[in-house]
Protein backbone atom coordinates (compact mmCIF):
# COMPACT_ATOMS: atom_id res chain seq x y z
CA UNK A 1 0.00 0.00 0.00
CA UNK A 2 1.38 3.41 -1.01
CA UNK A 3 1.24 6.15 1.60
CA UNK A 4 1.17 9.89 1.01
CA UNK A 5 3.95 12.35 1.76
CA UNK A 6 2.47 13.47 5.09
CA UNK A 7 2.27 9.86 6.30
CA UNK A 8 5.85 9.13 5.25
CA UNK A 9 7.13 12.30 6.91
CA UNK A 10 5.28 11.47 10.12
CA UNK A 11 6.53 7.91 10.15
CA UNK A 12 10.10 9.12 9.69
CA UNK A 13 9.81 10.91 13.05
CA UNK A 14 9.03 7.67 14.90
CA UNK A 15 11.73 5.37 16.23
CA UNK A 16 10.17 1.99 15.45
CA UNK A 17 12.33 0.31 18.10
CA UNK A 18 11.21 2.65 20.88
CA UNK A 19 8.15 2.64 23.09
CA UNK A 20 7.04 6.14 24.06
CA UNK A 21 5.45 7.42 27.22
CA UNK A 22 1.74 8.18 26.79
CA UNK A 23 2.40 11.94 27.04
CA UNK A 24 5.15 11.80 24.40
CA UNK A 25 3.00 9.67 22.11
CA UNK A 26 0.09 12.12 22.33
CA UNK A 27 2.42 15.06 21.78
CA UNK A 28 4.01 13.39 18.74
CA UNK A 29 0.65 12.43 17.26
CA UNK A 30 -0.57 16.02 17.62
CA UNK A 31 2.54 17.31 15.86
CA UNK A 32 1.97 15.32 12.67
CA UNK A 33 0.63 17.18 9.60
CA UNK A 34 -3.13 17.62 9.66
CA UNK A 35 -5.44 15.90 7.20
CA UNK A 36 -8.29 17.69 5.43
CA UNK A 37 -10.71 16.48 8.11
CA UNK A 38 -10.63 16.07 11.88
CA UNK A 39 -9.06 12.65 12.30
CA UNK A 40 -10.16 10.17 14.94
CA UNK A 41 -7.50 9.08 17.45
CA UNK A 42 -7.60 5.42 18.40
CA UNK A 43 -5.87 3.28 21.01
CA UNK A 44 -5.13 -0.31 20.06
CA UNK A 45 -4.35 -2.87 22.78
CA UNK A 46 -2.92 -6.33 22.17
CA UNK A 47 -3.68 -8.45 25.22
CA UNK A 48 -2.22 -11.71 26.49
CA UNK A 49 -5.57 -13.48 26.50
CA UNK A 50 -6.70 -16.75 24.97
CA UNK A 51 -10.05 -15.57 23.61
CA UNK A 52 -11.01 -19.11 22.60
CA UNK A 53 -11.97 -19.45 26.26
CA UNK A 54 -15.07 -17.46 27.23
CA UNK A 55 -13.62 -16.56 30.63
CA UNK A 56 -10.74 -14.74 28.93
CA UNK A 57 -12.85 -12.63 26.59
CA UNK A 58 -13.08 -8.96 27.46
CA UNK A 59 -16.26 -6.97 26.96
CA UNK A 60 -17.58 -3.91 28.74
CA UNK A 61 -18.52 -0.26 28.53
CA UNK A 62 -17.02 3.00 29.70
CA UNK A 63 -17.56 6.74 29.55
CA UNK A 64 -14.57 8.83 28.51
CA UNK A 65 -14.28 12.12 30.42
CA UNK A 66 -14.19 14.16 27.19
CA UNK A 67 -16.19 11.91 24.89
CA UNK A 68 -14.99 10.88 21.44
CA UNK A 69 -15.85 14.04 19.53
CA UNK A 70 -18.72 12.49 17.65
CA UNK A 71 -22.32 11.71 18.54
CA UNK A 72 -23.42 8.12 18.08
CA UNK A 73 -26.38 7.20 15.92
CA UNK A 74 -28.63 5.03 18.08
CA UNK A 75 -31.18 2.50 16.84
CA UNK A 76 -33.78 1.21 19.30
CA UNK A 77 -35.90 -1.92 18.99
CA UNK A 78 -39.01 -1.15 21.02
CA UNK A 79 -42.77 -0.74 20.78
CA UNK A 80 -45.45 1.39 22.37
CA UNK A 81 -44.49 3.45 25.39
CA UNK A 82 -40.87 2.31 25.26
CA UNK A 83 -40.61 3.41 21.63
CA UNK A 84 -41.90 6.86 22.59
CA UNK A 85 -39.43 6.97 25.49
CA UNK A 86 -36.59 6.21 23.07
CA UNK A 87 -37.72 8.92 20.66
CA UNK A 88 -37.99 11.47 23.47
CA UNK A 89 -34.44 10.59 24.57
CA UNK A 90 -33.09 11.32 21.07
CA UNK A 91 -32.92 7.92 19.38
CA UNK A 92 -32.17 8.21 15.66
CA UNK A 93 -34.08 5.12 14.52
CA UNK A 94 -36.91 3.37 16.40
CA UNK A 95 -38.74 0.28 15.27
CA UNK A 96 -39.61 -3.33 15.92
CA UNK A 97 -40.11 -6.11 13.38
CA UNK A 98 -39.94 -3.47 10.64
CA UNK A 99 -36.50 -2.32 11.82
CA UNK A 100 -35.30 -5.93 12.10
CA UNK A 101 -36.37 -6.50 8.47
CA UNK A 102 -34.41 -3.41 7.36
CA UNK A 103 -31.30 -4.72 9.13
CA UNK A 104 -31.75 -8.14 7.49
CA UNK A 105 -31.85 -6.32 4.14
CA UNK A 106 -28.53 -4.62 4.88
CA UNK A 107 -29.31 -1.50 6.90
CA UNK A 108 -26.59 -0.93 9.52
CA UNK A 109 -26.29 2.86 9.44
CA UNK A 110 -26.11 3.28 13.20
CA UNK A 111 -23.41 2.97 15.86
CA UNK A 112 -25.34 1.51 18.79
CA UNK A 113 -28.39 -0.75 18.96
CA UNK A 114 -30.61 -0.87 22.04
CA UNK A 115 -33.46 -3.31 22.55
CA UNK A 116 -36.12 -3.96 25.18
CA UNK A 117 -36.12 -7.58 26.41
CA UNK A 118 -39.42 -8.35 24.68
CA UNK A 119 -37.81 -7.47 21.33
CA UNK A 120 -35.15 -10.18 21.46
CA UNK A 121 -37.30 -12.47 19.35
CA UNK A 122 -36.83 -9.93 16.54
CA UNK A 123 -33.26 -8.99 17.40
CA UNK A 124 -31.89 -12.48 18.09
CA UNK A 125 -31.89 -13.45 14.42
CA UNK A 126 -29.72 -10.41 13.58
CA UNK A 127 -26.65 -11.74 15.39
CA UNK A 128 -24.85 -12.76 12.20
CA UNK A 129 -25.20 -9.19 10.90
CA UNK A 130 -24.78 -7.07 14.02
CA UNK A 131 -22.43 -9.34 15.95
CA UNK A 132 -19.35 -8.99 13.70
CA UNK A 133 -19.89 -5.21 13.66
CA UNK A 134 -20.02 -4.99 17.45
CA UNK A 135 -23.58 -3.67 17.34
CA UNK A 136 -25.55 -6.58 18.79
CA UNK A 137 -27.59 -5.56 21.87
CA UNK A 138 -26.35 -7.30 25.00
CA UNK A 139 -27.58 -7.21 28.62
CA UNK A 140 -23.96 -7.11 29.86
CA UNK A 141 -23.40 -3.75 28.18
CA UNK A 142 -26.75 -2.28 29.14
CA UNK A 143 -28.15 -2.33 25.62
CA UNK A 144 -30.84 -4.90 26.35
CA UNK A 145 -32.92 -3.02 28.90
CA UNK A 146 -36.31 -1.60 29.72
CA UNK A 147 -34.59 1.69 30.60
CA UNK A 148 -34.29 2.64 26.94
CA UNK A 149 -34.30 6.39 27.60
CA UNK A 150 -31.29 6.10 29.88
CA UNK A 151 -29.48 3.80 27.41
CA UNK A 152 -30.07 6.23 24.54
CA UNK A 153 -28.91 9.26 26.55
CA UNK A 154 -25.75 7.46 27.70
CA UNK A 155 -24.93 6.37 24.15
CA UNK A 156 -25.47 9.89 22.87
CA UNK A 157 -23.21 11.23 25.65
CA UNK A 158 -20.36 9.00 24.51
CA UNK A 159 -20.75 5.68 26.30
CA UNK A 160 -18.46 3.23 24.51
CA UNK A 161 -18.45 -0.52 24.24
CA UNK A 162 -15.14 -2.35 23.98
CA UNK A 163 -14.44 -6.00 23.32
CA UNK A 164 -11.62 -8.31 22.32
CA UNK A 165 -11.50 -9.45 18.72
CA UNK A 166 -10.27 -12.86 17.56
CA UNK A 167 -6.67 -11.75 17.92
CA UNK A 168 -7.16 -10.60 21.55
CA UNK A 169 -7.02 -6.96 20.43
CA UNK A 170 -9.16 -4.08 21.70
CA UNK A 171 -9.66 -1.00 19.50
CA UNK A 172 -11.21 2.13 21.01
CA UNK A 173 -11.56 5.70 19.72
CA UNK A 174 -10.32 8.14 22.38
CA UNK A 175 -11.12 11.43 20.68
CA UNK A 176 -10.34 13.68 17.75
CA UNK A 177 -6.99 15.05 16.69
CA UNK A 178 -8.36 18.53 17.35
CA UNK A 179 -8.59 17.68 21.07
CA UNK A 180 -5.81 19.27 23.10
CA UNK A 181 -3.13 17.06 24.63
CA UNK A 182 -4.72 16.99 28.08
CA UNK A 183 -8.11 15.82 26.82
CA UNK A 184 -6.54 13.04 24.77
CA UNK A 185 -4.28 12.02 27.66
CA UNK A 186 -7.18 11.98 30.15
CA UNK A 187 -9.29 9.87 27.79
CA UNK A 188 -6.35 7.51 27.26
CA UNK A 189 -5.73 7.21 31.01
CA UNK A 190 -9.42 6.44 31.64
CA UNK A 191 -9.41 3.72 28.98
CA UNK A 192 -6.17 2.22 30.28
CA UNK A 193 -7.55 2.12 33.84
CA UNK A 194 -10.65 0.32 32.53
CA UNK A 195 -8.63 -2.28 30.59
CA UNK A 196 -6.49 -2.96 33.66
CA UNK A 197 -9.55 -3.15 35.93
CA UNK A 198 -11.29 -5.59 33.59
CA UNK A 199 -8.40 -8.10 33.51
CA UNK A 200 -9.96 -11.57 33.60
CA UNK A 201 -9.08 -13.67 36.64
CA UNK A 202 -8.18 -16.52 34.27
CA UNK A 203 -5.55 -14.45 32.43
CA UNK A 204 -2.01 -15.78 32.73
CA UNK A 205 1.36 -14.21 31.95
CA UNK A 206 1.82 -10.74 30.54
CA UNK A 207 -1.57 -9.08 30.26
CA UNK A 208 -0.99 -5.94 28.16
CA UNK A 209 1.49 -6.92 25.46
CA UNK A 210 1.45 -3.75 23.42
CA UNK A 211 -0.39 -0.45 22.98
CA UNK A 212 -0.45 1.65 19.83
CA UNK A 213 -1.85 5.14 19.34
CA UNK A 214 -2.76 6.31 15.85
CA UNK A 215 -4.90 8.86 14.06
CA UNK A 216 -7.02 7.97 11.04
CA UNK A 217 -4.40 8.97 8.47
CA UNK A 218 -1.27 8.71 10.62
CA UNK A 219 1.23 5.98 11.52
CA UNK A 220 1.03 4.01 14.75
CA UNK A 221 3.09 5.06 17.76
CA UNK A 222 4.05 2.33 20.21
CA UNK A 223 3.23 3.31 23.79
CA UNK A 224 4.96 1.89 26.85
CA UNK A 225 2.36 -0.51 28.37
CA UNK A 226 4.13 -0.29 31.74
CA UNK A 227 3.23 3.42 32.05
CA UNK A 228 -0.07 3.10 33.86
CA UNK A 229 0.38 5.85 36.46
CA UNK A 230 1.37 9.50 36.39
CA UNK A 231 0.24 10.02 32.80
CA UNK A 232 -1.21 13.46 33.47
CA UNK A 233 1.66 14.43 35.80
CA UNK A 234 4.02 14.00 32.86
CA UNK A 235 2.01 16.53 30.85
CA UNK A 236 2.28 19.00 33.74
CA UNK A 237 6.05 18.58 33.74
CA UNK A 238 6.23 19.75 30.11
CA UNK A 239 4.04 22.88 29.98
CA UNK A 240 5.42 23.91 26.61
CA UNK A 241 3.25 21.29 24.95
CA UNK A 242 0.94 22.77 22.35
CA UNK A 243 -2.82 22.82 22.67
CA UNK A 244 -5.45 22.85 20.00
Amino acid sequence: MRHGKNYRNARAQIDREQVYSPADAVRMLKSFPAAKFDETVEAHFNLGLNVRHAEQQLRGTLMLPHGTGRESRVAVFAEGEKAREAQDAGADIVGSADLAKRVEEGFTDFDVAVATPDQMANVGKLGRILGPRGKMPNPKTGTVTNEVGKAVRESKAGKLEYRTDRGANVHVAIGKKSFDERRLAENYATLLDEIVRAKPAAAKGRYIRSITLASTMGPGIHVDPARTRGILDELEEQPEAATA
